[in-house]
């Protein structure tokens, strides 16, 4: 009875399905250089990342896969795609064309062509008046604090930064001299005075506490400020190499920078619309410039 009895316990416990195994947590990474829409792209961290552009809208609307960095995709989700950002990290995003302003969480790469900065989840493109299956002139900004606060919080499995230690400091043996006549000695060391508009960099990541992983539905405005758009290819350091390169393209030079430490930077436009300007960023790519991209200005 007892051999039976521990029979019909096997039987039973084989027709049991196994329990799925455990979904794996969202991961903080940055991750190898890949090809997307026959473009190379090279994520990079970068806190302080700012740039314009043109936003898409992602045409998934399903919930349930999983993101580049381990997240389940949410189109109702304040989130979005770029092609170098770490990941995650936060994202303000302002529509030129409207002034509406709002935070996302970037977790994905994308988007697929190489002519739009950032894609939108649905829900943000929504709230930021951006059509589905349109496009909008964008300024975007890395919110350095609370993407470091991700940075720190969240696991990673790629290669640790490096923790560079202080050299050691020896004993400074010190003469002190009279002032000269007519000049009075100071009782304290001066501190350097803070530029203008300079903030207080957190020392510590951890200083910082890290956002929520379904980020608010706080949306701003500001005042519109659509512009024109350019394809924007190299920058040189010599003129004639730039020169070179803007008659292939059929564009122009524009110089930046003091005397002595100019650049030169090759641009195409203005263009007097989307089209135009996805045509002649697919002309700059098929010249071999890789780095051309569209820019708002």
């Amino acid at each position: 009875m007892r051999l039976a009895v521990l029979g019909c316990v096997l039987v039973l416990a084989a027709c049991v399905p196994a329990a799925p195994p455990p979904a794996p947590a969202a991961l903080y990474i940055i991750g190898e250089p890949y090809q997307l829409g026959g473009v190379w792209s090279y994520p990079r961290e970068d806190f302080g990342l700012t740039g314009t552009g043109l936003a898409a809208v992602a045409a998934d609307t399903r919930a349930g896969r999983r993101t580049a960095n381990g997240e389940i995709h949410d189109p109702a989700a304040l989130t979005a795609a770029h092609r170098t950002l770490q990941l995650p990290a936060i994202l303000r995003v302002t529509n030129l064309e409207n002034g509406l302003e709002l935070d996302v969480r970037v977790n994905d790469r994308g988007p697929a062509s190489p002519g739009r900065v950032l894609e939108l989840s649905r829900r943000a493109a929504e709230l930021l008046g951006v059509p589905a299956g349109g496009t909008a002139q964008i300024r975007i900004a890395v919110q350095s604090e609370p993407s470091r606060a991700l940075a720190a919080g969240l696991p990673a499995t790629e290669t640790p930064r490096l923790t560079v230690a202080a050299a050691p400091v020896g004993a400074v043996g010190r003469e002190d001299l009279a002032p000269p006549p007519g000049a009075s000695q100071s009782a304290r060391i001066r501190e350097a005075r803070p530029l203008p508009g300079a903030r207080a960099e957190t020392v510590g990541a951890s200083a910082a506490t890290a956002p929520p992983a379904r980020l608010p539905e706080r949306v701003t405005r500001t005042a519109p400020a659509p512009g024109a758009l350019y394809v924007e290819a190299a920058t040189f350091s010599r003129r004639d190499l730039a020169d070179r390169q803007a008659a292939r393209l059929g564009g122009r030079v524009e110089v930046q920078g003091p005397r002595g430490r100019q650049t030169f930077r090759v641009r195409i436009g203005p263009l007097r619309s989307v089209a135009e300007a996805d045509r002649a960023l697919e002309g700059s790519l098929r010249a071999g410039v890789s780095e051309a991209r569209i820019v708002v200005d």
